[in-house]
């Protein structure tokens, strides 16, 4: 929901639950995705029977205990936190996504760590699972590269990248985990140096080229530990969480057919010779 349509209103998004009758009856308030058009409040409502779905607003998770007491938690990223305060507001029942379909059900396909999160529609009666095995299939698929061609390279199953919308506010990331496997060398974080940074703080002193006064301080970082105001800006992610959005946007998730996206020279710095 649009914040300034609410702050106007004077909705308090920590406090107030809205009937639907309450959210239709917002002026001002677009119910369409911005993107697709769709009103997701009545394509949820048409996969029940007339009547028997009923839609509340609130940012508040024990709200639901007022109309129930068996709680299936459909959020992704903060389930866990949503399900532990549905079970201390007193649900008698409390499950996941992540909790069905984790083994098969009458020869089903399954997902064991994460069960129904990440899934997609590939039919009216069929979902498409997010992946299973993929860190074998990773392993597997390096060590064949390796054999044929002699080559090291690191491998990763991906799907959402991890993003938002900086236009609409929308979060990209649909899946638990933007990589469920991948190769040993995508561990980590990148260790970096903010080249601005350098490039000002040499500029003001006046001393040597300011090539070589960067290529020199990368080289020192990958002895040593970096000065922490030589890292400002330089935002932690994981490499898996930066390569998977990379792979995301260039894939797409549309009719590109890309089934395979091929970084080269990712790990390469300003030192790198060519």
């Amino acid at each position: 929901m649009n914040r300034e349509v609410m702050y106007e209103k004077g909705i308090n998004p920590y406090v107030d639950t809205l009937e639907e009758k309450d959210y239709r009856s917002i002026k001002g308030l677009s119910l369409r995705h911005p993107f697709t058009n769709v009103d997701y409040v009545d394509l949820y409502k048409s996969v029940a029977p007339e009547g028997k779905m009923h839609i509340y607003f609130s940012n508040d998770p024990k709200i639901a205990l007022k109309y129930a007491k068996e709680i299936l938690v459909a959020n992704i990223h903060e389930r866990d936190w949503t399900k532990k305060i549905a079970k201390q507001a007193g649900a008698s029942v409390v499950l996941g996504l992540d909790d069905l379909l984790t083994e098969p059900v009458n020869g089903s396909g399954y997902n064991s760590e994460y069960g129904l999160l990440g899934s997609n529609t590939a039919s009216e009666d069929r979902l498409k699972l997010f992946p299973r095995n993929s860190q074998e299939i990773c392993e597997k698929i390096q060590s064949l590269i390796k054999d044929t061609c002699q080559v090291e390279v690191e491998v990763m199953v991906y799907g959402d990248g991890a993003f938002k919308d900086p236009k609409t506010g929308i979060w990209e990331f649909a899946d638990p985990v933007v990589s469920p496997g991948f190769t040993k060398g995508l561990i980590g974080t990148p260790r970096e140096i903010k080249l601005k940074y350098v490039v000002d703080k040499e500029l003001e002193a006046q001393e040597g080229s300011i090539d070589e006064v960067i290529k020199d301080r990368i080289l020192k970082k990958k002895a040593s530990n970096l000065d922490a105001t030589e890292t400002l800006g330089t935002t932690p992610r994981m490499y898996t969480n930066l390569i998977g959005s990379l792979c995301d946007l260039v894939s797409g998730s549309g009719d590109k057919g890309t089934p395979i996206v091929h970084v080269q020279g990712y790990f390469d710095d300003y030192t790198s010779e060519w």
